[in-house]
């Protein structure tokens, strides 16, 4: 594979936000997207199953359809797409060093877009103990080997979690002809919004709440879970476990980089143009936060390309930034977390979630005046958008809980 070594735009990750993106700026930018997998269009090559593409297309489609649009797409606006590149380090510059089978090299950008995407919490990471048998994957994992590789790894697992992806993991075991036996929820109440919780039943699956997974039990392959639940601690036998959601920015790259990372959303710090802490850098997509749509990834992309655009034409504004800071104990996370002095915003609005269920009333300040509020009652995972302020100046949100 020969690399070039310049370009004007170099965009790192080429789910439906990076594709986005690099379409639009191809159009008057030479463009270049690296990507770590075999094939390029992001997760929803693994989702089999609808809905995808109103938004971009106009018409109801799978995900891996919708994926080969995306990547067709861009390549019809002359975006060059690089395939099994592996980024490995971010400097200044932009420099961006690169390993791939052609080996070592360093592309040189006027701008790089960061759009690499999340992935879903592991076992050891949400602390389930117990033994080590195969049978364990998350939704990712799962997708693929059903839609991919056309495998069926289990036949009667269990699902911890109800987030969205939860109820696409029901429907990819459905596909593939897996019954799963039960949804495992530690909160009282399912993540996803009502209907959702109708979803499992109308299934057969049987929906645990406020319910912790306390250990996997099994030799060669799982053969049980063990839960604490409202009715005490007892055992489901199952073959199997789809351990879904609780996302986290796939951000492995900002560490060890100049590039300033959010402790709170677990992605980079941005502006309301989309810039890093480093004007040449960029960020779109669920690098930022987790997690959103592919829909909403693919229009924060053509949002932030704008951004790019105009840098590109030296008419994105002045660097100057004011920070965005949150007041109480249940808001988790705010993005953007700085609000640019430019006139031209890729994001229109804050986006915030909560850490645990929160009933009352949002209020947004910017310089000390008050300019937006709203009532909510949401829960974690849930989008939350408050608007962005009408001009430059430090932004406080506090929650006046009820």
């Amino acid at each position: 594979m020969n690399l070039p070594l310049e370009t004007d735009v170099l965009v790192i990750g080429a789910g439906p936000a990076g594709l986005a993106a690099a379409t639009i700026l191809a159009r008057t930018a030479r463009v270049l997207v690296v990507e770590r997998e075999a094939v390029a269009g992001g997760i929803p090559r693994h989702c089999g199953h609808y809905p995808f593409g109103i938004r971009e297309f106009h018409r109801l489609m799978k995900g891996p359809d919708y994926a080969r649009a995306l990547v067709k797409r861009a390549q019809e606006a002359g975006v060059q797409i690089a395939n099994g590149v592996n980024v490995v380090r971010l400097e200044p510059g932009p420099r961006v060093t690169v390993t791939c089978d052609a080996g070592v090299s360093e592309i040189r950008a006027r701008f790089v877009l960061l759009s690499t995407g999340v992935r879903e919490s592991s076992r050891a990471q949400r602390l389930i103990g117990g033994e080590k048998p195969g049978g364990i994957l998350p939704t990712g994992a799962l997708q693929g080997l059903v839609y991919l590789e056309g495998k069926r790894p289990f036949r009667r697992p269990v699902i911890l979690g109800t987030e969205l992806v939860s109820f696409s993991a029901i429907m990819t075991c459905r596909h593939a002809g897996i019954e799963p036996v039960a949804m495992i929820e530690p909160n009282p109440q399912t993540t996803a919004r009502w209907p959702a919780a109708l979803f499992p039943r109308l299934n057969g699956i049987a929906l645990h709440l406020s319910t912790s997974i306390r250990s996997i039990e099994g030799r060669e392959r799982v053969e049980r879970i063990v839960i604490d639940g409202p009715s005490g601690t007892r055992s489901i036998e199952t073959d199997g476990v789809i351990i879904s959601g609780k996302f986290r920015p796939e951000a492995a790259l900002l560490d060890g980089s100049h590039l300033a990372k959010d402790a709170a959303t677990g992605g980079p710090v941005i502006d309301s143009v989309g810039r890093c802490s480093d004007p040449a850098y960029f960020a779109a997509g669920n690098l930022l936060r987790p997690v959103e749509t592919a829909g909403w990834s693919w229009a924060e992309g053509i949002a932030v390309a704008k951004s790019i655009r105009a840098a590109l034409a030296g008419s994105l504004g002045q660097d100057t930034t004011h920070p965005v800071t949150l007041t109480g104990d249940a808001l988790a996370w705010v993005m953007p977390q700085r609000v640019a002095e430019a006139d031209e915003r890729a994001h229109t609005c804050l986006q915030l979630r909560v850490n645990r269920p929160a009933k009352g009333r949002i209020v947004a300040r910017a310089g000390g005046a008050e300019y937006a509020s709203q009532k909510i009652d949401s829960r974690p995972e849930r989008r939350i958008t408050l608007p962005l302020p009408p001009r430059g100046a430090p932004v406080e949100i506090m929650l006046e809980e009820q």
